[in-house]
């Protein structure tokens, strides 16, 4: 009887844990929500008894959903905060190998912690029926030891939300940032806006095939169509225009972070105009190297000549169109 080869043996590396720890205000939720963005698996303030009992059980090898990162949010609110007998199991997981485990420290200068509480109006936890100064000079004693063991520190006195959380994505992503999902939808102004556009765009100063009747069936899509819309003086230089505000807006957009970004290309209808700039957009865009879906929300829509408003003088009845 011949025994099957065993397969190749699958290394399993100790689980990254960090514990995210620092001076109240000098924001631990907002790197933890960037944490949990980049895929990390989150918990703040987790009690002290809790938090023990989870660093004591590592992941079962080969549990791929076990896997992910796991970032903890302590500070001296947490129920059974005990900087040193923190650190003294931190020290015997470092000793063990059980998990491969860090300490961020977020710390901020005292004047700009107190700015920041006057302007949220919260009182610091240590000081709630004192002065916030009172407070963040007890808390900074508190904290020291751990500070002087974190394996990270970030100042965070001169960040916004923004900068801080691109110092967690530089810091702590695995790889390049994720390209934010980009979509762009054409729509008709007589049906409402988009619901979550973040850039709006009319074209309703383009001159309207609705009115031409051989183009009214059709779309922005049908070549006749965009055709005549192309038609119109000024198409070329304000779609020009649009896609380049694009191209300088989208890069910044993902540089601060965001996820989602919809543009929203609108005409009267949604069925001409809207449809033939945001095909182009969308085509513009791919060619720079961006991966945009293109949605035409309101295509299957018929629109009335009442809801179109009046028609270009001269440009109903006098345009010939080939097919």
């Amino acid at each position: 009887m011949t025994t099957p080869a065993a397969g190749p043996t699958r290394i399993v590396e100790p689980k990254r844990v960090l514990l995210v720890t620092g001076m109240s205000g000098a924001g631990r939720t907002t790197a933890l929500k960037s944490l949990e963005d980049l895929g990390w698996e989150t918990s703040d303030n987790l009690p002290l008894a809790l938090l023990d009992r989870l660093l004591a059980s590592p992941p079962p090898p080969g549990d791929v959903e076990d896997d992910r990162p796991l970032a903890v949010g302590i500070d001296s609110r947490t129920r059974g905060f005990d900087v040193h007998a923190i650190l003294k199991r931190v020290a015997a997981i470092r000793a063990g190998k059980q998990l491969a485990i860090e300490i961020l420290f977020l710390d901020c200068s005292g004047a700009v912690l107190v700015q920041r509480f006057s302007a949220t109006r919260r009182r610091h936890p240590l000081a709630l029926d004192r002065p916030a100064e009172d407070g963040i000079v007890e808390e900074r004693a508190l904290l020291s030891p751990l500070r002087e063991a974190a394996d990270y520190l970030i100042d965070t006195s001169s960040h916004t939300t923004n900068s801080l959380q691109g110092e967690i994505r530089e810091r702590f992503g695995d790889g390049p940032a994720a390209e934010p999902t980009l979509m762009v939808t054409s729509f008709g102004f007589s049906r409402g806006l988009p619901r979550g556009a973040d850039l709006v765009f009319d074209c309703r100063f383009l001159r309207n095939p609705h009115w031409v009747p051989a183009l009214r069936p059709g779309t922005g899509l049908d070549a006749p169509v965009a055709d005549y819309v192309k038609g119109d003086p000024v198409y070329e230089e304000a779609v020009s225009r649009y896609e380049e505000l694009l191209l300088l807006l989208l890069p910044r957009y993902a540089g601060e972070g965001k996820s989602y970004i919809n543009i929203a290309i609108g005409c009267t209808g949604g069925r001409h105009r809207s449809v033939h700039v945001a095909d182009r957009i969308g085509r513009r865009l791919r060619g720079a190297g961006f991966s945009p879906t293109i949605v035409h929300r309101d295509l299957a829509h018929k629109t009335s000549d009442a809801a179109e408003g009046k028609p270009e003088a001269g440009n109903a009845n006098d345009v010939t169109v080939t097919r």
